[in-house]
């Protein structure tokens, strides 16, 4: 019913993925393969498209208003997939997550105060939490068996007066993990302990693969539920990044009310209409859609993993629970991360994210985004495995 293997020029359309690879790469060849920032390749859910089509042909393109059904599409679609029970009135809609991480910031810390973070982990968290003027508290995640594991002992001997707020990215990004259950009462239990918000970004929630399923920290840990605000939304599910909409969802009355606040000094109380209509498109049609992504996207993972490792001698990709963006560690390569990062760059011509920008303990690494069709996927592996023929 869907076609992931048809490639679609993407250049010279405004795409920041593919028309932004020169200025921030230096890579300025033609050809360039694009497997960075986490956008996906692939055209939206039918029902998302037919949605826009529907507002064009009206011709007018006035204020979007009433989240009501926007709020209750995203509330069904958590309950189907997940049994993620929301009511829609613990909703409140955001530019996309990281503006929303950054209004959570501004109402309920202070400048100086200190936010909790797991690095290595999206690198967005500390550029939002360095602009507004707060402190980042690394907490080191540990790999154990192929997998990151919170080191919870570590962090209780770090936290200060200062600490206010944990960002924790569920699924994980970049390392791909699912956090149990346990693990996410463990972190849920040191919050209650020392009077911290716990901020859940679970915007890759719907993206598992081999049968796994997703533990959102509210259903984990419902006993902490005043002190916990979940960021979700569609656009990396659906692909709709451009559509800049996410959603703070929160039980407690005070932070919410403290959360639009916020949102309404900042003038953001009116929404992008057409990524409101996409959003609400890609929760009520799109299950089929992602139903048929997904094992593309886990054939992709598997592809990329086995010919990484076999092009680059010492490369180790992190084995994905979730997300679409490979995690590979290069540090037992004999040429050193550096070098391989610059073959990368320079001789098969594909600009990745560096690991370092995902704070400590990504230094030896790069992230690569396999949401592509098959054959630029191919392409870059077959690129990959040029560039390293001289080392094997």
């Amino acid at each position: 019913m869907f076609d992931f293997n048809s490639v679609v020029n993407r250049r010279g359309t405004h795409a920041s993925k593919w028309d932004m690879m020169a200025k921030l790469s230096g890579i300025t060849a033609p050809d360039a393969i694009a497997m960075w920032v986490a956008d996906m390749d692939f055209k939206a859910p039918p029902g998302v498209t037919e949605a826009l089509e529907a507002e064009i042909k009206r011709g007018i393109h006035g204020y979007y208003a009433d989240t009501g059904s926007w709020a209750e599409a995203l509330a069904a679609w958590f309950q189907r997939r997940h049994k993620f029970q929301i009511d829609p009135a613990w909703v409140s809609a955001t530019p996309g997550i990281v503006s929303g991480l950054g209004l959570i910031l501004q109402a309920v810390t202070e400048p100086g105060d200190e936010v909790v973070v797991f690095p290595p982990a999206y690198h967005a968290f500390r550029k939002i939490i360095l602009a507004n003027d707060r402190k980042i508290l690394d907490a080191q995640l540990v790999e154990q068996q192929g997998r990151y594991v919170m080191d919870l002992a570590a962090l209780r001997a770090k936290l200060t007066p200062r600490t206010r707020i944990v960002f924790f990215c569920s699924p994980h990004n970049p390392g791909g993990t699912l956090w149990s259950a346990d693990e996410i009462r463990e972190l849920a239990a040191l919050c209650a302990e020392r009077d911290l918000i716990l901020v859940s970004d679970e915007i890759h929630c719907d993206l598992l693969f081999d049968g796994r399923a997703h533990v959102p920290t509210l259903t984990a840990a419902p006993d902490i539920a005043d002190r916990l605000i979940t960021c979700v939304a569609a656009t990396k599910t659906f692909n709709l990044a451009g559509a800049h909409v996410g959603a703070s969802v929160t039980t407690n009355p005070v932070l919410k009310k403290k959360l639009d606040a916020r949102i309404a000094a900042s003038g953001l109380g009116s929404y992008n209409g057409f990524g409101m209509l996409a959003t609400e498109a890609g929760w009520r049609t799109g299950e089929a859609w992602l139903d048929a992504l997904l094992p593309y996207l886990q054939a992709n993972r598997d592809e990329f993993d086995r010919r990484i490792q076999s092009a680059v001698p010492g490369a180790r990709s992190m084995k994905l629970e979730a997300t679409y963006l490979a995690w590979v560690d290069f540090s037992a390569t004999r040429l050193g991360s550096e070098a391989v990062a610059a073959r990368i760059k320079d001789r098969a011509r594909i600009f990745v994210s560096p690991g370092e920008q995902f704070g400590p303990g990504g230094k030896t690494w790069l992230r690569f985004n396999f949401a592509t069709p098959r054959p630029i996927l191919d392409e870059a592996l077959a690129r990959i495995e040029d560039a390293f023929r001289d080392a094997r």
